[in-house]
């Protein structure tokens, strides 16, 4: 079975010294170029957002990082302003192996509703395309890596495996946020929806 690499996120801003940095984020970064050449394909995502997001705390007036509000589609985190379209924050850490990449999937860059997975918007409705990519190219089988892991990893590797793919996500090669024990109960969650962690 052919097989794809997903690399979520691996940006500035969330590297530490970024907007909404991840502990250990930048640790990841060699041995995810490490494993590229182990597949068929490579995608990389990138959250990618305008400024005035509804997902930022300072686009909503008193509100403070990490709370959350109630949006359409449900509850939402409001983070730190992070991965603003064209700023620094936004690029992919500079030792990241991009040449490599077959594919980039920007998301989140419409202003009323967030996305963490890469395969749809928070709504669970809007679809990326990326699903449709892998099919067309036979990629039945997903390796999941990035940051971070409690989130968006966690989020693609759901959908991914509620699409019906084969999906790993290899935590040597994430790191998580942790936000209020986020990142077991991130764990559970992958793992009740049929994703081996390894």
């Amino acid at each position: 079975m052919r097989r794809a690499l997903i690399v979520i996120d691996a940006q500035v801003d969330f590297c530490p010294g970024g907007r909404l940095a991840v502990e250990g984020g930048d640790e990841i970064i060699a041995p995810i170029n490490d494993l590229m050449a182990d597949y068929d394909a490579v995608v990389l995502t990138q959250d990618w957002h305008p400024d005035d997001h509804t997902s930022f705390a300072d686009n909503h007036e008193g509100a403070e990082p990490f709370s959350t509000v109630e949006m359409a589609y449900g509850t939402q985190v409001l983070w730190p302003r992070h991965c603003v379209i064209g700023s620094p924050g936004a690029a992919f850490h500079p030792a990241l192996a991009v040449d490599v990449a077959d594919m980039v999937v920007r998301k989140g860059y419409r202003p009323e509703i967030d996305s963490y997975s890469a395969f749809f918007e928070n709504d669970h409705q809007t679809r990326t395309g990326l699903e449709g990519y892998l099919r067309e190219r036979g990629l039945l089988s997903l390796d999941f890596v990035g940051l971070a892991h409690d989130f968006c990893v966690a989020w693609s590797a759901i959908d991914a495996a509620k699409l019906g793919f084969g999906v790993r996500v290899i935590e040597d090669a994430t790191r998580a946020i942790d936000l209020n024990g986020s990142r077991k109960a991130a764990q559970d969650n992958m793992r009740a929806a049929g994703v081996t962690l390894i």
